[in-house]
């Protein structure tokens, strides 16, 4: 039981951990960490090739070696022959043992050359697959690279977005707020149009609204009466009647002389 509990206590702060962490700051530490372990690689690579070098160093003069011991026990041999077809056996003893003490040398410094030279041929492996390691790493961390281009715009992108979606959340909140939202202001607006309407729709419909209606048709007709009379003052022709488009009959002229 205290094992279960102690593993939800563990996933939970790491929830919590990954809620809080900022991703733009996880993709400079993903990117630091390859080019630490970049850094780690070319060093050890470095230390192999260098190895490597060393190797092929100690090979050039242990060749060197050989090939001076080779060189001396012939000499040696060539005068210790020399003695003996003169008659000088002390001489020819001397030269024989020069040359048996050079062959030591020489076998000595042939082994030598041969541990090395496999030595070598370990050591040339060993620096190519370095080099190699190195070539593909170097390639890991340049993608590596590229791809935190790519998140680092994605997370813009998000970063963006959200601040355009808080931006919409704002305007569209309705409870709570300091200033209304245009919902708000769009509801009002439609239900004082809506008691407007209303209001019209029943003054219209009692005794009221038909008093107003025939008091307004009233003026109308007085008014239309008065208009008619000056007319007539101006010796105008009357009104043409709405509708039709021709003129009403003229008033007879009063100073005109009768028939």
């Amino acid at each position: 039981m205290f094992k279960k509990w102690w593993n939800y206590i563990k996933a939970w702060f790491t929830k919590k951990s990954n809620d809080v962490m900022d991703p733009e700051i996880e993709i400079e530490m993903a990117i630091q960490d390859a080019q630490k372990k970049d850094q780690q690689l070319r060093n050890q690579a470095a230390q192999v090739i260098a190895h490597r070098t060393q190797v092929a160093t100690e090979l050039e003069d242990a060749a060197g070696d050989v090939a001076e011991a080779k060189e001396l026990a012939k000499q040696a041999l060539l005068r210790a022959d020399a003695s003996a077809r003169a008659g000088n056996a002390a001489d020819a003893e001397k030269w024989n043992a020069a040359a048996t003490s050079v062959a030591m040398k020489l076998q000595a410094a042939q082994g030598t050359e041969e541990t090395l030279r496999k030595q070598l041929t370990l050591a040339d492996d060993q620096a190519e697959k370095a080099k190699k390691a190195v070539r593909v790493n170097a390639a890991s961390v340049q993608e590596l690279a590229a791809k935190r281009m790519e998140l680092l715009g994605q997370l813009q992108s998000a970063k963006m977005q959200e601040k355009v979606n808080d931006a919409m959340a704002s305007m569209n909140a309705t409870v709570g707020q300091d200033s209304p939202s245009l919902e708000e202001v769009e509801n009002k607006i439609q239900s004082r149009m809506a008691q407007a309407s209303a209001k019209a729709e029943l003054d219209a419909s009692t005794g009221e609204g038909a008093l107003a209606e025939l008091k307004q048709s009233t003026m109308e007709l007085e008014a239309a009466s008065t208009l008619d009379s000056l007319r007539a003052e101006l010796g105008l022709g009357a009104a043409t009647e709405l509708g039709t488009g021709a003129p009403a009959t003229s008033a007879p002229d009063p100073d005109a002389p009768t028939a």
